[in-house]
């Protein structure tokens, strides 16, 4: 590699935000909002709206393998090819196995995206707020840290964002699943309100929702304004929305940022490490490999946010090291890389049902039936099966009936065997646990010592495994679950572990945690680095706990939340 010489005046921002995802489009935004000049380094490709979602309305029949990869993709890529999202017509969203290789101390398998809007392509979607009861866990029971905010602190920004992203919800009066700024509802079919019924009848303490998603069921001026349209339910989202019926930073937040003529994006910039001062006590810039010509050049400015998703934000922070932080960047603590944790999906059931058939419903919903957590909510349960774990679970189910392909093996010809495959299966239904796990110190990463990746920059070491807490929580859900699909007509239950290693969640969180105590954290109340108050992390890493929601509205929250701050205090020049 090569530096190139000091910096010049198309080198200096405002702001750098690392990371064009979910949450660092949201930075974007916001910072280029209240008037920063804003520069976002993204280390993959340029992918635009519409224009690179090549796939997006292509048939089955259009592609060579009729959407499934080949096996020798398979055998190449034994990590992304485990992503259930990963198919013929989304494999260009996906990092290759070899393309950013990693060191797995125990099995982990990190799922990626590098390009311009980053997972925020391919996300699942799924929005549930926090409750005061996450907020507050780790407080109640003594497991890692406080977090430094409530729920109190956040509500507003979850207002702020679901406003412009687009919520489809229920306003469903729970104090597990606060309610939200919400479009219309997508629905729960037949077979799932006789399960929603049927549970609200045995139990008291467990509700079933419909899912809240980022999807435009009814777009409101906001979202117009965006040159966005309403969702057409064909679930394919994953290829990339032409219709904007899904948020994701390509359609939203980026191009937002771009309307105010305020916003930098530069595709192809893999960061190295983040500038540190020893004289100003201050960053200043950052480090950044082109991932063609392996050139490095610095920019500078006087914000910095770190949105480059969980592991990659831990991977620059430990790498930015410097006489004042020897171990990376705001490391006084000793805890950075420490402390991660992600949810626990290795709990699955399977059904049969019996009955309603003439119901069927109508499109590809891109939701699913969801229970709030249960256990371990307001206090640590003393008797029973959940007094064997710490935290719980939400569950997510969702009934359908097989379609055409069920017959896809089966033999024949003529009027009668396609008529036979025209008609629905019966009902079956799937569920599946989304279970808290507690930070340990012992689940962590750290760069490897004597191995680089093609930019030069160390890899990745990761060493995150399960705990006797998951599994005991696990086998809660097995058979709660199981006893709930039988009190609500299901036959033939079949429940199971997947196996499945950490990382396949795609919710990794921590290694930069917030906290009360700059002895234990990294990050305050408003996600500064105790140690260097111009540098933000908003992104996964940020996080002290994962609760049992999905994460990913809390993120964009966080972030809105952030940048706003950030702005104040470098206008009373406090940064």
């Amino acid at each position: 590699m090569t530096i190139t010489g000091d910096a010049t005046a198309n080198q200096t921002y405002d702001a750098i935000v690392i990371g064009s995802g979910i949450s660092g489009g949201w930075a974007a935004k916001e910072l280029c909002e209240q008037g920063l000049r804003t520069l976002v380094l993204e280390r993959g490709r340029d992918v635009r709206h519409i224009t690179d979602y090549p796939t997006a309305t292509l048939n089955p029949w259009d592609f060579v393998h009729r959407n499934r990869m080949p096996e020798a993709f398979d055998r190449e890529n034994p990590v992304a090819t485990k992503c259930y999202a990963l198919d013929e017509a989304t494999q260009q969203f996906f990092v290759k196995d070899a393309e950013h290789p990693y060191v797995q101390e125990k099995p982990f398998d990190w799922i990626r995206g590098y390009q311009v809007g980053g997972k925020s392509l391919i996300w699942a979607r799924q929005t549930q707020r926090w409750s005061r009861f996450d907020f507050e866990a780790n407080a109640r029971d003594g497991a890692a840290v406080d977090w430094p905010i409530r729920y109190d602190d956040i509500a507003p920004w979850y207002s702020h964002v679901e406003k412009f992203v687009g919520i489809s919800g229920n306003r469903d009066g729970l104090e597990t699943l606060p309610d939200g700024e919400f479009l219309k509802p997508w629905e729960l079919n037949c077979v799932e309100k006789q399960i929603q019924q049927r549970v609200a009848q045995h139990y008291k303490d467990r509700y079933v929702i419909v899912g809240r998603c980022a999807h435009l069921t009814e777009p409101k001026q906001i979202h117009y304004d965006q040159g966005r349209a309403q969702c057409q339910a064909r679930h394919l989202c994953y290829r990339g929305c032409p219709y904007g019926g899904y948020f994701s930073s390509n359609s939203s937040t980026l191009p937002w940022a771009a309307k105010t003529g305020k916003l930098t994006l530069r595709p192809d910039s893999v960061v190295h490490s983040i500038i540190y001062d020893d004289t100003k006590q201050r960053a200043t810039g950052v480090r950044v490999v082109d991932a063609h010509t392996k050139q490095m050049t610095e920019y500078f400015a006087k914000i910095i946010f770190v949105n480059a998703a969980c592991l990659n934000t831990n991977l620059i922070l430990l790498n930015s090291t410097s006489r004042r932080f020897p171990t990376g960047l705001g490391n006084d603590s000793g805890v950075l890389g420490q402390y991660v944790a992600f949810h626990n999906y290795r709990g699955n059931i399977v059904a049969d049902f019996a009955g309603f058939p003439d119901g069927y419903y109508y499109g590809r919903r891109p939701t699913s039936a969801f229970m709030p957590n249960f256990r371990n909510v307001s206090r640590q349960e003393t008797s029973g099966p959940a007094s064997r774990f710490l935290r719980g679970y939400m569950v997510a189910f969702s009934a359908a009936r097989g379609g055409w392909q069920r017959g896809s093996s089966q033999e024949g010809f003529g009027a009668a065997f396609k008529d036979d495959l025209s008609d629905p299966g019966a009902w079956h239904v799937s569920m599946m646990m989304q279970g808290e796990t507690i930070p340990k110190k012992e689940n962590h990463v750290r760069l490897s010592t004597d191995k680089k990746d093609t930019w030069g920059i160390p890899q990745l070491v990761t060493s995150i495994d399960y705990d006797n807490n998951d599994l005991e929580s696990m086998r809660d859900f097995l058979t709660q679950g199981s006893e709930m699909l039988e009190k609500s007509g299901c036959r033939n239950i079949r429940p199971y572990d997947d196996h499945r290693n950490p990382g396949l969640d795609i919710h990794e969180m921590g290694g930069v945690r917030m906290g009360r105590d700059p002895k234990t954290s990294l990050l305050n109340a408003h996600n500064q680095l105790h140690s260097v108050k111009n540098v933000f992390v908003t992104d996964g890493a940020a996080m002290t706990s994962t609760g049992t929601q999905n994460p990913s509205i809390t993120f964009m929250a966080l972030t809105a939340r952030a940048a706003r701050y950030a702005v104040s205090e470098l206008k009373k020049k406090n940064l």
